[in-house]
């Protein structure tokens, strides 16, 4: 995989920032999160409706602290 570099508005920078759903989340996740919403809601609307629906359940359960981390989950799961 390579990398690139693009130039965005500091407002859309703004934007993509408050699609993430964890603070260390990659803006090349974010974007193709995007994406995915963008070429879903043409074609499949009420798939959407649930994707944005369940992004922001899951922001919300992060914002309460309500998360496993990658630690504790590897730990659960014996890895």
């Amino acid at each position: 995989m390579s990398d690139t570099t693009i130039k965005v508005h500091d407002d859309t920078k703004s934007e993509l920032d408050s699609f993430r759903e964890y603070k260390n989340e990659s803006y090349d996740e974010v974007i193709k999160k995007v994406l995915y919403i963008a070429k879903n809601v043409k074609d499949k609307p009420e798939l959407s409706k649930e994707t944005v629906e369940a992004i922001e359940k899951a922001r919300e359960r992060i914002r309460k602290g309500k998360f496993v981390t990658e630690a504790e989950a590897r730990k659960r799961l014996g890895l």
